[in-house]
């Protein structure tokens, strides 16, 4: 079995994903990687999923980012890293795409591959000893197109540059300035905010939280939206949901969501 990534399930419909490498501060390598990607293909097609929370095992990392040891075996040439980059792009893209909300738990170090996987989530809460940057110009690297396009659209150009070029690393008070996370709580708190956060999610319409998601992503993109975009706003009052919630109000209950 492996248990290089950990799921697990609650009743709220609550997925927990925990990078379960914490010897090594949750550095990725390339089986967690492939792991995270077939795990978000399949969640993506479970309709009963809410919300899908990423974190690190152990208090020391959310992930260091990249396993460097496994480097002579899986990365030592541009043939390798762009077989590698493949399987992380993949990832990655399924985190960023995922339809349903992701939420990212940061304790430590958030850096390299790490902020990257973060900056793809929906949203983000540390603790304020976590720490974030991308210090790969000392090993020579490039942070590829696919790894750095969450990062510019998180944080916008002149962060995600200053990021790469300095190499710096920094903590969470500057992460939040930048607009790289958007709750920094008490250390000891983290995970309690994290899984509150998770339930708040939960707690609403399911179908109206991949709306959002999808109409965010695409007022994003330039092009005008089209007459059948602007009314698929309004299909929501045709749902099952919707009844269950304005009548849940109006009886002063809360609204059990079924999801249709």
């Amino acid at each position: 079995m492996d248990d290089s990534i950990l799921l697990a399930r609650d009743d709220q419909h609550i997925v927990t994903l925990t990078l379960n490498s914490p010897d090594k501060m949750n550095a990725m390598n390339l089986g967690m990687w492939q792991r995270l990607g077939d795990l978000m293909q399949q969640l993506d097609a479970d309709d009963t999923v809410r919300c899908i929370v990423v974190t690190g095992a152990g208090e020391r990392a959310f992930s260091a980012g990249a396993d460097i040891e496994e480097f002579p075996r899986t990365r030592l040439n541009k043939t390798q890293a762009l077989a590698y980059g493949r399987v992380t792009h993949r990832a990655m893209q399924a985190m960023a795409h995922s339809r349903h909300p992701t939420l990212a738990v940061i304790q430590g170090a958030c850096v390299g591959g790490g902020l990257e996987l973060a900056s793809v989530c929906d949203m983000r809460i540390c603790g304020e000893s976590s720490r974030f940057g991308a210090p790969i110009n000392r090993l020579g690297l490039v942070m590829s197109y696919g790894e750095l396009s969450g990062l510019v659209t998180l944080a916008g150009r002149a962060v995600a540059l200053e990021i790469v070029l300095e190499g710096r690393v920094f903590g969470a008070a500057e992460a939040l300035q930048k607009g790289l996370v958007n709750r920094v709580v008490a250390d000891a708190a983290v995970r309690e905010e994290g899984q509150a956060a998770a339930r708040r999610i939960a707690l609403g319409a399911p179908l109206v939280a991949r709306w959002h998601k999808r109409f965010v992503q695409r007022l994003a993109q330039p092009q005008p939206l089209t007459e059948a975009e602007q009314e698929e706003a309004y299909d929501c009052f045709e749902t099952e949901d919707f009844r269950i919630g304005y009548q849940a109000f109006l009886a002063k209950q809360r609204a059990q969501f079924v999801g249709r």
